[in-house]
């Protein structure tokens, strides 16, 4: 069997995986001993008191954004299969729209899926590590979601995939590849490498590594990058044209989907802990974005991971992985389950935002909630270049959405 694969430390830092920080002890007297469902039903029933006018999240809100009118994300397993087909035909069919992108600059960009690919690879360095982590992938997601009803009649709302309802994510809706899933794992490719995720813990390979070749997204080809591969080099995945990644660079969608961190490391109980033992928005962000020596640390990257392949572990070019967005859906609502679990803590914690503004300068300017986040040309219409603030909270700002 081929050897480890060592991430190096170029790679790893890359990849968001290396931060090392890990959370305060659990006060379990100050939460009372919730579960996980019960810290999701509290922020739903809390969510709806903001609506209502009953508790105030210190944002201010549209008079369109009602109990009636917000809008419900659900588990992508929990949707019913014509749901769930709604939803990857709608990623289809912006996968087959023409770029919105300057003609030539970006090569790499055939489709308009691909434009939201280039804004991701060209934020990256401003949107991960930094105090605009959650905010900004918050206005991504949304603005993904904005043009799969605007652009492609989707009629439902982004699905999330919660990574603690299926420890044999293989075999789960989410990855079995049977028509009403985000496709299949990819084709066996034997005996391959795993892979050292930060300097303890190593994944094992998982039963896949080749082309996903099932289900909705079967022979998918992608386009830009990789810039930060981390798949075995045996692949020999073609280094993309242009040293900055936006070439055209066709290849299939790999995916090595792997039960090693929804078994072991994102349990109900690991995503609890992390809940509520992070006492600020810093240390939520740290912990979930750190290189995987405590459970604590594994689940924005354990997600990443789980899917691993390409281009799904490269930090810049992941989105171009169509279950990206179930998983950043999930980060999003963990983020807003740790803001609204706890009645009396809704204020605080919704204003909340800390942080550099550069991934590779830690000790640089510190983020403002008047920083302006940049979304270009995947930004709805005169929706570009919004505060910060506006993106505080999941029902005000341009959002009207709450997580069931």
């Amino acid at each position: 069997m081929a050897g480890n694969v060592l991430v190096n430390a170029l790679v790893a830092s890359l990849c968001l995986f290396s931060g090392g920080v890990s959370s305060s002890p659990v006060n379990k007297r100050e939460v009372e001993d919730p579960t996980l469902d019960e810290v999701a039903k509290q922020a739903l029933t809390n969510a709806y008191k903001v609506l209502d006018g009953t508790l105030s999240d210190g944002t201010t809100r549209s008079s369109e954004c009602t109990k009636d009118t917000v809008a419900v994300r659900q588990e992508f397993g929990d949707l019913t299969h014509a749901q769930r087909i709604d939803y990857t035909d709608s990623v289809l069919c912006l996968l087959n729209k023409p770029s919105k992108l300057p003609a030539g600059m970006y090569p790499g960009a055939k489709s308009r899926y691909e434009d939201f690919v280039v804004v991701h690879m060209n934020m990256t360095p401003a949107v991960h590590g930094t105090a605009n982590f959650m905010h900004w992938h918050r206005y991504y997601i949304w603005a993904y979601e904005t043009a799969l009803r605007t652009e492609c009649g989707y009629k439902g709302y982004q699905p999330y995939w919660d990574w603690s309802k299926y420890p044999d994510l293989v075999n789960s809706p989410v990855f079995n590849g049977d028509e009403w899933s985000m496709g299949g794992n990819g084709e066996p490719v034997g005996p391959h490498a795993d892979l050292m995720f930060g300097p303890e813990h190593i994944i094992p390979a998982g039963p896949g590594g080749g082309c996903v070749t099932t289900g909705p997204f079967a022979n998918l080809t992608i386009h830009l990058g990789p810039l930060a591969p981390t798949v075995d080099p045996q692949f020999n995945i073609p280094p993309n044209p242009q040293a900055d990644g936006y070439g055209d660079n066709p290849r299939c969608l790999r995916r090595d989907v792997n039960n090693a961190f929804t078994k072991d490391y994102m349990r109900p109980q690991d995503l609890l802990d992390q809940i509520v033992s992070s006492k600020n928005i810093f240390d939520f962000q740290e912990s979930l974005q750190s290189n995987g020596t405590t459970t604590l640390s594994a689940l924005h990257v354990g997600g990443h991971f789980s899917i691993w392949g390409d281009p799904g572990g490269d930090v810049y070019v992941s989105p171009a992985e169509p279950a990206f967005w179930l998983h950043h859906s999930q980060l999003d609502r963990h983020w807003w389950m740790w803001a609204m679990y706890q009645e009396s803590e809704v204020k605080d914690r919704t204003l909340q935002y800390q942080g550099a503004t550069n991934w590779f300068v830690p000790d640089g300017p510190r983020g403002k909630p008047e920083d302006e986040q940049e979304l270009d040309v995947v930004a709805p219409e005169g929706m570009n270049h919004l505060p910060s603030k506006d993106l505080f909270s999941t029902t005000s700002g341009p959002f009207c959405y709450v997580y069931a």
